[in-house]
């Protein structure tokens, strides 16, 4: 049975413009950009420098904490060890690899059988996928060896979100229609690791061919393909709980205060290759997108891949209004196009001059159709007036930080109020106030 969350928006999906592209390999590019920032937590301290001689695979930044490391997604010399732009708008200590295109494969790199992988504990297979560098590829980018590992014990439910509701995205469907024995292969060294014997794959009814061949994997696995009417954001971690299990995450609270662990069908590949294959994160699926583009496609992108190249790759026929990274619904605007892919990029969407719906001097008209849409049942309007106000007690009391950033109230606001931007800022001054409150 699935169930309804509230609120949430049929936006135009626009997935028709890469939906039947199968995945192709992206020609490895020349140089390639590393960053040290891809995931929650501790940046890597680069663990190579300038002219070292580094291989496919090999680990070339990690550090303590909160952190996964990262490898090389080709082998070559390295040109730089330097502050490179990053997605996020900053500027990040990055590896710059000048690429031999021999694809020397890293000597650590060994592959296990079966009999193998069903020896290890879930410690081990923890610690494995920490090596791999393995984090929430959907976008949070959440070090996923830390989500498992702390919910041994407390979830009795595991989901593998593939709804993939954000318009132009067609990366996972890909995935699960191409790769299906791969994503349910991650999902059930997951499940050995919380000690489960089902899990769940939530996916939308928009994308049929990718749900009958994951069900087909599924056969005699213990895995279900929960099959949920496409409505925006089924793809958020809480909503698509809810629609799964009926059961609701409190305010402020994680999943597995409910018993449950979200992984992405991208991250279910990442767990298999590092398990089974020994090979760490070191590219993924990336829709090339966008109402401007000649020719959109699916690429399997080495990370450190700039988005330049991967328009040049895909052809534009006006220059872009807009690029972003991810789709046009929660993705972040691009500045500087020789910002590079990394481990949670799973699109990069071009859009033309016809999507500028920026109005000078936006104002609320009180219309509540923000209200009624947002699918965490907050009140955007009045969460908006508190962030004009610059109260921070104002807008913690009114839940901002409960946001999900899902772009439903931007969407049905009549008067374009740039509301979603508001929320991020503050959220911004939310979290100074809390640093500044514990020095």
């Amino acid at each position: 049975m699935a169930f309804s969350f509230f609120g949430g928006v049929h936006p135009k999906e626009n997935k028709h413009y890469a939906e039947e592209r199968s995945v192709q390999t992206f020609p490895e590019p020349d140089l390639l950009v590393i960053p040290m920032s891809q995931h929650i937590g501790a940046p890597c301290k680069p663990l190579v420098k300038k002219n070292d001689i580094v291989t496919r695979g090999q680990k070339i930044g990690d550090n303590q904490g909160l952190c996964v490391p990262v490898h090389a997604s080709v082998s070559g010399k390295v040109k730089a060890v330097e502050m490179r732009p990053h997605t996020n708008g900053s500027t990040v200590m990055s590896v710059v690899i000048e690429n031999d295109h021999q694809d020397t494969l890293c000597p650590d790199i060994k592959p296990r059988t079966k009999e193998e992988v069903d020896a290890l504990t879930p410690a081990e297979l923890c610690d494995i996928i920490r090596e791999g560098g393995v984090v929430g590829m959907g976008g949070a980018a959440f070090p996923t060896h830390v989500k498992l590992s702390g919910a041994i014990g407390k979830a009795d439910t595991i989901i593998v979100n593939a709804g993939e509701c954000e318009p132009y995205i067609t990366s996972d469907d890909r995935l699960c229609q191409e790769m299906p024995e791969i994503v349910v292969s991650g999902l059930l060294v997951a499940m050995k690791i919380l000690g489960l014997k089902e899990g769940h794959i939530g996916i939308e009814d928009n994308k049929p061919k990718a749900a009958a061949a994951l069900k087909n994997a599924a056969v005699g696995t213990g895995v279900i393909v929960d099959v949920l009417p496409a409505k925006y954001p089924q793809g958020a971690e809480k909503q698509l709980i809810y629609a799964v299990t009926g059961r609701e995450v409190p305010s402020g609270g994680l999943p597995v205060a409910v018993g449950c662990v979200v992984i992405n069908a991208a991250t279910c590949k990442a767990i298999h290759d590092a398990v089974y294959l020994g090979m760490p994160l070191i590219e993924r699926i990336v829709t090339v997108s966008g109402d401007i583009l000649l020719e959109p496609k699916n690429l399997m992108v080495p990370i450190g891949t700039s988005f330049n190249e991967l328009m040049e790759a895909c052809g534009v026929s006006e220059n872009p209004y807009k690029v972003l990274n991810g789709g046009p619904m929660m993705g972040t605007a691009q500045y500087d196009l020789s910002v590079t892919t990394i481990k949670a990029c799973n699109a990069i969407t071009f859009l033309g001059h016809s999507n500028n719906f920026y109005v000078e001097d936006s104002r609320c008209l009180r219309c509540g159709k923000c209200i009624d849409a947002c699918p965490m049942k907050l009140s955007p309007v009045l969460m908006y007036k508190a962030m004009q106000s610059g109260d921070v007690d104002e807008m913690k009391s009114i839940n901002i930080m409960d946001c999900i950033e899902c772009g439903c109230c931007a969407y049905t606001c009549p008067a374009c109020v740039p509301l979603v931007q508001g929320f991020r800022s503050a959220k911004v001054l939310i979290r100074n106030a809390a640093a500044a409150a514990k020095k």
